[in-house]
């Protein structure tokens, strides 16, 4: 019998699932997705239902599989390998013996502790956490969420004391229920977003732990990305056997689908929020721009450091105009409403429904529309939510060029919004660069893939690194002029939203 050579790929994301089944060139055989509700029980705060979130993991493999033409209990003699890659900084508490989730998870974008925050800032932490971390203190990552679980949810001190209880993010929840609550591990780019991890040492940092009162008993043990974590268990989609051999974050998951594997890559990824990574290789280096330090992959898996911007809101503005304010029926029509337009009509959406992230980091910062007249229409704000993914991810690239010292003449690009032609057009036009986008933009749960099929010895470095196949490149075709006179602009907004 041919050994296994299919690629299973389960892609966690802020709004949903997807699970796909790819074959040993990338290609996908097999795909399903679900979406899972979004809780807001107060004004700035996010929460998932992991339980939620595990059956649908359940439900779009299954799905993935059947697509694929795979029957239930032959699984493995196709998949040989499964990765997962996960919306990073949501944190949970769960019970061991159960799996089930003490609290809702606390999403990323959740800005409950954002006063926590300022308060460890003034009290001098803010140095001392980038030095070992290379992040921010903000209420985005991992170690305030993972404080108030702790201090709130009732019993939580008692279960960590007595080891009875489980912290991690979301990758680490779903290898412990798809190995049947065998491993409890993360891969180092997640465990890098969590306030708590020592990036340089590649550790769980002591002082850090004690700071936030975080046992680390508590907490899984961290890997490279491409590793032999464990094998599903029976109770899983695919049935039991199947090694769980690569771990990502979803940015540098995307990173490695891009084949950004080498110093000098970058990509940036338009989702719910937009995220711009550049491999560093091995140096490290601390931004002056506003930028992160973090952990991503190199050529064979193992860690290396990444400059990262990230903008909080993204392709969520275009869910808002199309959820809250019905301007749109499908987030596909957008791209029509923008090309129908002869210009933006001097309006701006800045999104800053959370804050604003990198470059600003303003965690005050309010979502804000600005330039509003008497002939401003529902298509002048569809426009503004769309152009706001171009503009703050030019603000990111210019902050990246001025923290390397070059000036970044192409820019590979991936995610759901990246498939509108007319947006990358415009963040070409903005960035005065060449913009690349890959036949398959969904690179994410491709780097996954890749990752797993690196760790279980299906492929080898050389063909895990070449990503993704580039499908079409947006040159710009607008002048310095129209980019100073746009940027202009959109600074004018920011400020506005900053001072709301």
């Amino acid at each position: 019998m041919a050994r296994p050579s299919l690629l299973i790929a389960v892609d966690q994301g802020t709004t949903g699932t997807r699970t796909y089944v790819f074959g040993p060139d990338g290609t996908v055989k097999g795909s399903a997705y679900r979406e899972h509700a979004q809780h807001f029980p107060r004004p700035g705060w996010v929460e998932h239902d992991a339980a939620e979130i595990w059956d649908n993991v359940q439900a779009t493999g299954r799905a993935a599989l059947k697509s694929a033409g795979i029957r239930p209990g032959t699984v493995a003699k196709y998949a040989g390998a499964l990765g997962i890659t996960n919306q990073r900084e949501t944190v949970l508490l769960w019970d061991r013996a159960t799996a089930r989730p003490l609290h809702r998870a606390i999403v990323w974008q959740c800005r409950r502790t954002a006063a926590r925050c300022a308060q460890l800032e003034a009290e001098g932490w803010g140095p001392r956490v980038r030095r070992r971390t290379g992040l921010v203190l903000d209420a985005y990552f991992s170690a305030t969420k993972a404080e108030w679980l702790l201090r709130h949810v009732p019993g939580a001190r008692a279960a960590a004391a007595r080891n009875s209880a489980a912290l991690g993010t979301m990758d680490s929840y779903l290898l412990y229920r798809l190995t049947g609550g065998a491993v409890h591990a993360t891969d180092y780019t997640n465990a890098s977003r969590t306030l708590l991890f020592d990036i340089r040492r590649r550790r769980w940092d002591p002082a850090l732990l004690e700071l936030f009162g975080v046992p680390a008993s508590l907490l899984p043990q961290a890997r490279p990305s491409a590793w032999r974590y464990g094998a599903t268990d029976a109770s899983s989609f695919c049935g039991p056997g199947i090694p769980v051999t690569g771990i990502a974050g979803d940015q540098q998951a995307a990173l490695f689908g891009q084949g950004c594997t080498r110093a000098g890559q970058m990509k940036n990824t338009y989702g719910t929020g937009c995220f711009l990574l550049m491999n560093l290789g091995g140096r490290h280096r601390l931004s002056r721009s506003g930028l992160l330090t973090t952990l991503a992959c190199g050529p064979d898996g193992g860690p290396v450091f990444a400059l990262e911007g990230a903008a909080f809101i993204g392709g969520a503005a275009v869910q808002w105009v199309r959820d809250q304010l019905g301007l749109v029926q499908d987030a596909a029509q957008t791209e029509a409403v923008c090309r129908s337009l002869p210009d933006n009509g001097g309006v701006h959406l800045v999104p800053a429904f959370v804050g604003l992230g990198a470059p600003h980091w303003d965690s005050s910062a309010r979502g804000t529309l600005t330039g509003l007249t008497r002939g401003s229409t529902g298509p002048h704000v569809v426009r503004a939510a769309v152009e706001s993914m171009a503009f703050q991810s030019a603000e990111l690239v210019r902050a990246m060029e001025a923290d390397a010292g070059l000036r970044i003449r192409r820019l590979r690009v991936d995610g759901g919004a990246s498939g509108n032609s007319w947006l990358m057009q415009l963040q070409a036009d903005l960035l005065g660069a060449v913009v690349e986008r890959p036949a398959q933009v969904e690179t994410t749960a491709l780097g996954a893939a890749l990752l797993a099929g690196l760790g279980s010895g299906i492929l080898n470095a050389g063909r895990a690194g070449r990503g993704a196949r580039i499908g079409r490149r947006f040159r710009p075709a607008r002048g310095k002029a129209f980019r100073d006179q746009a940027m202009a602009g959109w600074a004018r907004a920011v400020r506005q939203a900053m001072a709301a």
